[in-house]
C-alpha cells in the first residue's frame, strides 16, 4: 500500500484496479488494454447482512468489441460473429470487490479465448506400416496370453 503523505505511482499496484499499461492476455496474439473495459459494481443478491445491503461486491464488466482498437479485421469479425458488438460477463460469487473482479476479467477471458478458437479441419492419414506391425503384434501377443489361461490337451 502507499503512504498517506505521497500519492500513488501509476507503476505501483493499488489492489484496487488496473494501473496504467496493464493488459488482459486473451490469446497468443490478442492483448486487450484494461482501460478499454468498462466497469459498474452493485450489490449483490441474496442473504448476507448489513454487510450486503451497503456494499456494491457485484462486478459487471463490459468490453466493446466493435470499437475496439486493440483487436485485429479477423479477431474483430470473429468475435462480432460469435458475441456480438458488446461483450458483457458478471460476477458476484464472493463476498470481496477484488475477487469479483478477477473472477469477472478470468470470465470475460475466457470466453473471448473460446470465441477466437478456430477449428481447424483433421486430415485423415493412412497408420505407417510400423504402426500396423505394432498393432499385429500386440495383438498375437494377447491371443498367446489367453491361450496360455486354457485348459491343457487330455490326450
Amino acid at each position: 500500500m502507499v503512504p498517506a503523505d505521497r500519492a500513488p505511482d501509476a507503476s505501483e499496484p493499488s489492489g484496487y484496479g488496473p494501473t496504467v499499461g496493464e493488459e488482459l492476455r486473451v490469446t497468443r496474439t490478442c492483448r486487450i488494454p484494461l482501460d478499454e473495459l468498462r466497469w459498474s459494481f452493485t450489490g449483490s443478491g441474496g442473504p448476507g447482512g448489513q454487510h450486503a445491503n451497503t456494499a456494491n461486491t457485484r462486478a459487471e464488466v463490459r468490453f466493446d468489441v466493435k470499437s475496439s482498437p486493440s483487436l485485429g479485421p479477423r479477431q474483430r469479425a470473429r468475435l462480432l460473429e460469435r458475441l456480438g458488438p458488446v461483450v458483457r460477463v458478471t460476477a458476484s460469487d464472493e463476498r470481496s470487490q477484488l475477487r469479483n473482479r478477477q473472477l469477472a476479467l478470468e470470465r470475460l477471458r475466457s470466453r473471448l479465448a473460446d470465441a477466437l478458437h478456430v477449428e481447424h479441419d483433421r486430415r485423415p492419414t493412412a497408420p505407417s506400416r510400423n504402426a500396423r506391425q505394432k498393432r499385429l503384434d500386440a495383438k498375437r501377443r494377447r491371443g498367446d496370453v489367453k491361450r496360455m489361461r486354457s485348459r491343457p490337451d487330455t490326450e
